[in-house]
């Protein structure tokens, strides 16, 4: 089934004060108990603006979703171009889960995950915010396994990229459900190992 044209992306006042709202309700109400009046009362315009501006709640909720990314994965970009070893870069990373759990972006990329399991023409956008994250990633891992000199059949990029993401994955899935076990000793023991690479290095 060929996927819905996507509505253009107005930026107007009410356009933003929509998005603003559905952010703050993904976040405190989850998708499931948002509706087209709730989050128009909640941003403080007329209901249909909602269909007028997006055309769907759907599509609203997943332009949260790519709006909050965009602004991340922009952040992730500027901070791995940066100068300086991987290593610094990697804390930053690891401070970034804490601020952004903070801001709610787990619990909106989990709400607009379940939403598109059994809706195969939202699962396209899904699928294309976390190539988003991976592309971002797979530079800096790249330029990493060559700044410490990492054999790449030992140590293959895309294999490196599937097990960061899915540690940061797991991470968001936990924290949302209020689970931290081992979390702190997971990161102390991946930073020992990081900071014997830049020793060899």
């Amino acid at each position: 089934m060929e996927a819905a044209p996507v509505p253009s992306k107005r930026v107007t006042e009410p356009a933003n004060a929509l998005l603003d709202a559905a952010e703050r309700m993904l976040v405190s109400d989850g998708y499931a108990r948002i509706t087209t009046r709730s989050v128009a009362a909640e941003a403080g315009v007329n209901h249909g603006l909602v269909h007028y501006y997006f055309g769907s709640m759907e599509e609203l909720l997943l332009q949260v979703l790519e709006r909050f990314t965009d602004r991340l994965v922009e952040r992730q970009r500027a901070m791995y171009r940066a100068e300086g070893p991987f290593i610094d870069k990697w804390r930053l990373a690891m401070r970034y889960l804490d601020e952004d759990y903070a801001a709610g972006y787990p619990k909106i990329w989990l709400e607009l995950q379940a939403m598109s399991w059994n809706r195969p023409q939202l699962q396209e956008r899904v699928r294309h915010v976390d190539e988003e994250w991976r592309s971002t990633l797979r530079t800096a891992f790249a330029e990493a396994l060559d700044e410490h000199g990492l054999d790449r059949e030992a140590f293959p990029l895309e294999a490196v990229l599937a097990l960061v993401m899915t540690f940061n994955k797991g991470f968001q899935l936990e924290q949302v459900t209020g689970i931290q076990g081992g979390h702190a000793e997971l990161l102390a023991w991946i930073d020992g190992w990081l900071a014997a690479q830049e020793r060899r290095a």
